[in-house]
């Protein structure tokens, strides 16, 4: 499993220019390979061409750029479209098989074979849609070796198509290097593909890896690693743990979200879940079929005790897909900040899923000091779209009073505010919960975990306990190992 991350600052520079990477692998007589670059023009293969020395290198370079020659080459998608992951793979696969199949290698037992291929479509006309792609790579570590892949995708921020284009050859140039010079430091890796490159241009919120070079790497790393470091601010994975493309899982989407530490799943966790689907699941505009739930974590709360602690993050990763989950992984410690994200996929209806402390939260004008409209404005953005907050009761202890949206205390200033997001039904409260629950916390049965103590299995939907035990999560130790200490002193 990958855990390596070194201190790292994207100002840092690796010193080599696009020009000096391309012209260190022209010089290396080993590497040999293919471009294939649909959309936005041979960016890549440019700057090898003008390097020198490429002919050691390119074997070919081709953009069939033409939708029939394309189709011709690498075959029809069902979905009629072009620039999309299904794509890239079938460009990487023709052109690496091609190689391989008419190339023989006996006259260079060294020779280190790679395909690289891009499909992007650039900013248009109107400027409204910016742009996106995928860039992709196959590539041998060593001569003869079983292949590797790096696939990934990108959302692209500049407004001019050539400069566009320029970022998408820079891109592509240090994925090449990385993939021959990198490979056995994903991290690294990961990291130099924005070399040279400022974050505003470019944005990465997709990567996958695979093949005998990254066998030990965890691709939720990856992705946990894309927003640590800047290069996007939400990544999402399914079940299975495989990285999802939030625009293909997103689109034209109901969605539901639920925030939480997560750490680990409780029964009011599962409880809230389920209590605020059945409720969504009954309102307007929402179709059960078109519908996408994500249990969220924040950055921020994967900060919550200093640096990330990426075991941790891995051990809550486990448990929410081993439930069937998927997960979200966010840097929008403001709810209209996540909202805002969702809006640009999907303008369907949306619910939100939350503690009372949350809400509560949610009205703490210190969270909008940067706006100029403050609270008012991060209001606007939740509400103008179609969003609705199921909030989920609060009690500290089982003599206390339940606390519910309708006797919370909001601050004077934002009773009004608070009280009108009632009266339509924007807020509401989750009801038929589970009152014999209420006073589960996840810290509190952390603690219990990780100091060995008994009864927190009662805590926990069932089949979390044993995947925790098994799997040795959250720093369990069973309660006969923990450690007894001895007091000196007498009875």
């Amino acid at each position: 499993m990958y855990l390596c991350y070194s201190n790292f600052t994207m100002n840092q520079s690796f010193h080599l220019t696009p020009a000096q990477k391309a012209l260190k692998i022209n010089l290396d007589p080993d590497i040999y390979g293919t471009f294939a670059e649909i959309g936005a023009g041979q960016e890549t293969v440019r700057h090898f061409f003008r390097a020198g020395g490429a002919s050691g290198t390119i074997a070919k370079a081709m953009s069939a750029y033409d939708k029939d020659f394309s189709d011709a080459i690498y075959g029809k998608e069902s979905d009629g479209r072009y620039v999309t992951e299904v794509r890239l793979r079938k460009m990487i696969d023709h052109e690496y098989g091609l190689m391989q199949e008419r190339l023989d290698n006996s006259q260079f037992p060294k020779r280190r074979f790679f395909a690289y291929a891009n499909t992007v479509a650039t900013i248009n006309f109107t400027k409204k849609f910016l742009g996106h792609g995928w860039m992709g790579i196959r590539f041998q570590a060593e001569a003869d070796a079983a292949h590797n892949d790096i696939v990934f995708h990108i959302r692209m921020k500049e407004t001019e198509a050539k400069l566009q284009q320029e970022t998408i050859g820079e891109l592509g140039v240090n994925l090449i290097y990385g993939a021959f010079k990198h490979h056995s430091d994903a991290n690294l890796l990961l990291r130099s593909l924005f070399d040279n490159i400022p974050l505003d241009r470019i944005e990465i919120d997709m990567i996958h890896v695979s093949g005998p070079c990254f066998e030990n790497v965890d691709n939720r790393l990856l992705s946990l690693q894309l927003i640590k470091n800047g290069m996007t601010d939400a990544v999402i994975f399914g079940p299975d743990g495989h990285n999802l493309l939030p625009a293909a899982l997103l689109y034209k989407k109901n969605i539901l979200a639920i925030r939480g530490s997560f750490r680990p799943v409780t029964k009011v966790n599962l409880d809230m879940l389920q209590k605020g689907y059945n409720m969504f699941t009954k309102e307007k505009r929402v179709d059960k079929d078109n519908l996408v739930v994500l249990f969220e974590i924040t950055l921020n709360n994967l900060r919550a005790e200093g640096e990330i602690n990426e075991q941790d993050f891995l051990d809550r990763a486990e448990i929410l897909c081993s439930l069937g989950h998927t997960v979200l992984i966010s840097n929008y410690q403001e709810y209209f900040r996540l909202v805002e994200y969702f809006s640009r996929y999907t303008k369907s209806r949306m619910g939100l899923i939350m503690g009372l402390t949350n809400l509560k939260e949610v009205f703490n004008e210190k969270y909008y000091r940067e706006l100029k409209g403050g609270t008012l404005e991060a209001m606007g953005i939740l509400f103008s779209n179609d969003l609705k907050m199921y909030v989920y009761p609060s009690q500290t202890s089982k003599s206390s009073e339940i606390q519910t949206i309708e006797n919370m205390k909001v601050h004077p200033r934002f009773k009004p505010l608070s009280d009108y997001l009632i009266f339509n039904r924007r807020l509401v409260d989750i009801q038929n919960f589970d009152r014999s629950i209420l006073q589960i916390f996840s810290p509190k049965v952390l603690h219990m975990i990780k100091e060995g103590e008994d009864g927190w299995e009662e805590f926990l939907p069932p089949y979390v306990d044993m995947i925790i035990k098994e799997k040795k999560l959250f720093g369990y130790k069973a309660s006969d190992e923990s450690t007894v200490v001895v007091s000196d002193e007498e009875d």
